[in-house]
């Protein structure tokens, strides 16, 4: 029972710190700190939330779709550019400094040039939410595979496994821990990644609803589809840990 109340109480922690800063955001808009047209009071984003929710969900589930299947290309490739430079020493010295340097660019510059050369459909949000993801991927896969205990390479290695299966049986099962945990840093990024195309153009999706609401100065609005985008990132989230739990089930720690 002691565990139980523990984790009730784990849960508990951040439900009060949210209740504290909605309290402390509702007394700036009573005590008219801020204007109203600047920062709107809880009940009017609530209100804002409750007229378009429809709609938010309409356009929650286009960015959903992209942020998955952006996701699921960068896991692949992630993956397998991961097991390329573990295996391969030479490949490892030449892409992955190459790869350092890729996050010192901005999403936000090189969604423009996507949409001048793709267009203005799905491809170049696809694009930009596998490169934002790709990174965190590769890089946490790279680091749990090459934690494996040398020695126990070298028992693999001399019962005569191929590099293969010690890929297979010794490195992947000590690389889950590291891959989950750069996939959930991925998860989250893949939503931002989705709103920031949308912004530059489209239809549908949060991002194109965040634009409009921006144009015209709709801030209740604004502060709306944020919590959608919260929502919508925790959802996607939540689905990597119970994968996580799913395919680890001898960790003690998950249950």
């Amino acid at each position: 029972m002691t565990k139980k109340y523990q984790n009730i109480a784990n849960k508990a922690y951040p439900l009060v710190f949210v209740t504290i800063l909605i309290s402390i955001w509702w007394a700036i808009c009573a005590l008219e700190i801020a204007p109203p047209y600047l920062l709107p009071s809880p009940p009017d984003v609530a209100a804002a939330l409750a007229s378009d929710f429809t709609l938010l969900l309409r356009h929650a589930g286009t960015t959903f779709a992209q942020a998955l299947l952006g996701l699921s290309l960068s896991v692949i490739f992630g993956v397998l550019a991961a097991a390329f430079m573990d295996r391969f020493e030479f490949l490892y010295l030449a892409v992955y400094p190459v790869l350092v340097i890729t996050q010192t660019i901005p999403a936000i510059a090189i969604a423009p040039l996507l949409v001048l050369w793709m267009g203005f459909g799905v491809a170049p949000k696809v694009l930009l939410i596998f490169i934002t993801c790709f990174f965190p991927i590769t890089v946490s896969t790279l680091s749990g595979l090459r934690s494996v205990d040398p020695d126990i390479i070298s028992l693999m290695r001399s019962m005569g496994a191929t590099p293969f299966q010690i890929l297979t049986r010794v490195k992947s099962k000590a690389a889950l821990e590291s891959f989950f945990a750069g996939l959930k840093l991925a998860a989250a990024y893949s939503i931002i990644g989705s709103v920031i195309a949308e912004w530059l153009g489209g239809s549908r999706g949060l991002g194109v609803y965040m634009t409009r609401a921006r144009r015209t100065y709709a801030f209740d609005k604004m502060f709306a589809v944020i919590i959608i985008i919260s929502v919508v990132s925790l959802i996607l989230m939540k689905l990597v840990d119970i994968i996580y739990k799913k395919s680890m089930p001898w960790n003690e720690n998950l249950k």
